[in-house]
């Protein structure tokens, strides 16, 4: 039965969300959905500047996200940056609407500037993109939803849902040689256009009504956009809307496409805020976490996740508790081989966390968990950013979440549960089901084969994923018996850190005055050059394995947990609690 595998209302444990109440059938979910997954950037924002480019009078477009870079290009035309498309779309009388986290100063790697260039080109066009700091101390708005509604003519809604944001370093593809606009603050291990992995779902049906109710919900709410005086005075000497407009009246759900098949529920997280907490999610909602845990009870033989972090005792905790419990179980992990950024303050509590997790699955399950990261032709490591998993075939999930407490508890995050409704829902769904379509996708592109080429049976697959990681592991050891490196669990060589000469004392104070003042007298960029020495280090290190032979097939690397030394264990379990994965939840009896 759905409700086996779906969250009731009661199971969101959030009775004021409004996300259910045009059903009048008491479930928490829509059926008669078509989902498809888009794997990677670069085919997302095609379709995603289609789509809002056939836009027109009297439709609307809504969207928040963690970051929006108002100069991404959705395409290959420079003309096609995010501003101009969505302004361009204004013009044609689209009602465009935004939420983006406010963010933090763009000179420590963050947005919070580009954000505000981007709500005044589309408030100067009539439409409205607000940044929002409702969430907690070291929180953000981390979710990353599209919602496109046509006046005249519904079955042509979509809404998109998952990891990738509309910035810099998304727009890649399967080939992973990055994105042409490179993020910059990501590590200078990754080369100087990053690879990166990501996924989106893209949804029509009656599903795209609950994530519409889930962009109004925030716009609509009455607790003010930041109640932080500095932020406060800051946003109203830049002309900033603190208000935002009213939407129009909501539409009904769009048709179900014919033949559709796909259950949709769409979770979310929301914290809990003191004093005062949203309308609709007084004291936070976690069904990001209760679904997945739903789903996960039910894993008999396989489940496959994709994950940009994977940290914490408590998300270890469940995977070992599913692992014993079910002695065929077979768990798979695919994650970024190099945190995502370098240095120690960020990388070493980022290791502890990701050690948490691990050690405690791979203690449950031993040999039946397999952990991998990335890494693409040029061998420099690809960043994992996908935030997916998939249960037996039959349930599988696509969002912003990602697997640690910030994600389940304390951030906002937003994610579409997907289940195939044809068969019976103890078996594999059909062969052409949105989670068996998303898993064959994956894995394809990881072995190095065609989607027909990857192993229908569970086991199977879970065997071919570990006999690739093998053969490349040893192929970049230059044959020899590959040892993880303790520190990052990395097996045989790939380009960790960049050690180079500090930078400059200029180019240390350029990194911290605005880009302004800076660019006038700041000759190259430390971190160019770092990442060019990765670039270089890896074109070594494939000459070097090339030596025993030609490359196996496949991108996949083995990841053991990591091993942090006695000074790192003295100083990363404090910060990894209060900055890194803090809990959102109230406090216990509140």
């Amino acid at each position: 039965m759905i409700v086996d595998w779906m969250l009731t209302p009661q199971e969101r444990e959030n009775p004021q969300a409004t996300i259910d109440d045009h059903r009048s059938d008491g479930t928490a979910w829509s059926q008669g959905n078509t989902v498809r997954p888009l794997v990677h950037g670069k085919r997302y924002m095609a379709e995603l500047h289609a789509r809002i480019s056939a836009m027109g009078e009297g439709d609307r477009f809504y969207f928040t996200d963690w970051r929006g870079d108002p100069d991404e290009q959705l395409t290959d035309d420079p003309d096609s940056t995010l501003t101009n498309v969505l302004v361009a779309a204004l013009e044609r009388g689209v009602d465009v609407r935004g939420l983006l986290w406010r963010s933090h100063w763009s000179r420590l790697g963050y947005s919070a500037e580009g954000h505000l260039q981007l709500g005044v080109a589309i408030g100067e066009a009539g439409g409205e993109c607000l940044r929002d700091m409702r969430v907690r101390a070291r929180g953000s708005h981390h979710q990353k939803l599209v919602v496109l509604r046509h006046r005249d003519d519904p079955t042509r809604d979509v809404a998109y849902v998952g990891g990738i944001d509309l910035c810099h370093s998304r727009r890649d593809d399967e080939a992973h040689a990055g994105d042409e606009q490179p993020e910059t603050r990501l590590a200078t291990a990754y080369g100087s256009t990053p690879g990166w992995h990501d996924v989106q779902a893209a949804v029509t049906g009656p599903a795209v009504h609950d994530v519409e109710t889930t962009f109004r919900e925030r716009w609509q709410d009455s607790l003010p956009l930041t109640i932080n005086p500095g932020r406060w005075l800051s946003s109203k000497v830049q002309g900033e809307s603190l208000e935002p407009r009213p939407l129009g009246e909501q539409w009904p759900a769009p048709p179900a496409p014919d033949g559709a098949h796909d259950v949709v529920q769409v979770l979310r997280t929301y914290p809990h805020l003191a004093p005062r907490g949203f309308d609709f999610a007084p004291t936070g909602e976690r069904s990001v976490m209760n679904g997945n845990l739903k789903a996960l009870g039910n894993a008999e033989k396989l489940v496959y996740v994709e994950d940009q972090y994977l940290w914490s005792e408590e998300v270890g905790d469940h995977y070992a508790q599913a692992l014993r419990a079910n002695p065929e179980l077979r768990c798979v992990f695919v994650l970024p081989l190099v945190p995502d950024e370098e240095d120690p303050l960020h990388r070493v509590p980022q290791l502890y966390g990701r050690s948490l997790a691990m050690s405690r699955i791979m203690d449950a399950g031993g040999d039946r968990v397999a952990v991998f990261g990335l890494s693409n032709e040029a061998g420099l490591p690809v960043y994992v950013h996908a935030k997916t998993c998939v249960v037996d075939g039959r349930w599988a999930s696509v969002g912003s979440d990602n697997l640690n407490r910030r994600s389940w508890t304390h951030d906002s995050e937003v994610a579409v549960a997907v289940l195939d409704s044809r068969g019976s829902l103890d078996d594999p769904a059909p062969a052409d089901s949105f989670p068996r379509v998303l898993l064959r996708t994956l894995v394809a592109e990881h072995l190095g084969c065609e989607p027909e080429a990857v192993p229908s049976d569970p086991h199977e697959l879970f065997d071919a994923m570990v006999a690739c990681a093998d053969a490349l592991d040893e192929w970049f050891a230059g044959g020899a018996d590959p040892e993880p490196e303790p520190e990052s669990g990395v097996r045989g060589r790939v380009v960790r850190r960049v050690v180079g000469s500090r930078p400059h004392v200029r180019e240390q104070l350029a990194a911290k005055v605005p880009a302004r003042l800076a660019d006038s007298w700041r000759a190259t960029s430390w971190k160019d050059d770092a990442r060019a020495r990765a670039d270089a280090e890896a074109t070594g290190i494939v000459g070097r394995a090339g030596v025993s032979g030609t490359r196996p097939p496949g991108r996949l690397r083995r990841l053991a947990p990591p091993q942090l030394n006695r000074a790192q264990m003295l100083w990363a379990p404090v910060l990894y609690e209060k900055a890194f994965d803090p809990d959102g939840r109230p406090p216990a009896g509140a």
